[in-house]
């Protein structure tokens, strides 16, 4: 394992934010990571974990270790009549796993298909797409646990999975992600009822062609970062209390909006957003995507400050119009390479 020294890390975050890093690793393996980390304590640096880099905000300089996850690694580990668990390494590509599952007549993720970035980042985020969360089809998720200094396997249970949320969240420092297994079905058990996924899907209710149609639908609304440098769905959509929706929806009867448990309704950030005047819009150099207002672009070489100035300014427009907080999906870094708070 090499590690190098003041790499620019803007090939790697799909923000295309410039940004280098003191010291820098590619982790392949185990080992790798356990010489990384003993590196960092004897340099007195703090580690910054780098995944698919497709849900980040980093600064122009970080002085800390950037682990860039590579481990590889799809086997079968367990089968019984309804079900097969795979074990996936953290560095796998998740469009490529998701599009390999479907190959093997295996059902759950093809909801989740064209998500950016790395399986060992799902969890973190419980990313989700279309009424499907991946942590509904998650058996366990090997870490490195840093505070105990052991490798450990965590239970989906003990995971606490939630909407964009879990225990990694909570304890951003403490594990690193080296493997997901996952228990996927051998029946198909379709989710084709959200938004405009059943028109799209049609009578041809296959996996593949739900596959297919969540690629197509994805496609056609969020830019590709290699064209339009993002980080996919910016905000979060909110989930407010029934009382509080059917006063917002007093005023706006149109508002997108889906039960949830608890009373709770999730509504739709990207509408809220269009109605501010915010979809295609932008400030200097950061703006909001023409063909879906919940997609934030860097459009020529901004900073972190650009985009969390065009950030800012939609959050505030977005509380003045519908008295609502829109919470950033994207995690951001400080200079020694820590989590901050978007309220910082």
């Amino acid at each position: 394992m090499n590690i190098q020294q003041h790499v620019q890390l803007k090939p790697f975050n799909t923000l295309n934010l410039s940004a280098v890093a003191s010291h820098y690793a590619q982790i392949q393996t185990e080992d790798h990571l356990l010489e990384a980390l003993d590196y960092a304590e004897r340099q007195k640096l703090n580690v910054l974990v780098l995944s698919g880099g497709s849900n980040m905000l980093l600064p122009e300089h970080i002085h800390a270790l950037v682990l860039h996850m590579d481990i590889q690694g799809l086997d079968i580990i367990a089968e019984d009549d309804l079900t097969q668990t795979i074990a996936v390494g953290a560095g796998q590509i998740w469009h490529d796993f998701v599009l390999w599952t479907t190959s093997k007549n295996l059902f759950g993720l093809q909801n989740l298909a064209l998500i950016p970035g790395l399986v060992g980042a799902s969890p973190v985020q419980n990313i989700g797409a279309y009424g499907v969360e991946v942590g509904e089809f998650i058996d366990l998720v090997r870490v490195y646990d840093r505070q105990l200094k052991t490798f450990a396997s965590i239970t989906a249970t003990d995971c606490q999975f939630s909407y964009r949320h879990s225990i990694f969240k909570d304890n951003p420092n403490r594990y690193i992600i080296t493997q997901v297994n996952f228990k996927l079905l051998k029946k198909p058990d379709l989710k084709i009822n959200y938004g405009d996924l059943k028109t799209a899907v049609g009578e041809n209710k296959t996996a593949e062609n739900l596959q297919n149609q969540v690629i197509h639908i994805r496609q056609s609304k969020l830019p590709d970062p290699n064209e339009y440098p993002n980080a996919g769905s910016f905000f979060k959509n909110p989930v407010i209390c029934q009382a509080e929706y059917d006063q917002i929806a007093q005023l706006f009867p149109n508002l997108p909006h889906y039960p949830q448990a608890n009373n709770q309704v999730k509504i739709a950030a990207g509408w809220l957003i269009d109605q501010a005047g915010w979809k295609g819009k932008k400030l200097d150099m950061v703006g909001m995507f023409h063909k879906q207002a919940l997609v934030l672009v860097n459009y020529d070489n901004a900073t972190l400050q650009h985009v969390k100035a065009t950030y800012h300014a939609v959050q505030q427009d977005i509380l003045n119009k519908f008295k609502i907080h829109l919470e950033p999906e994207p995690v951001l870094f400080d200079e020694n390479g820590l989590l901050r708070s978007h309220h910082d």
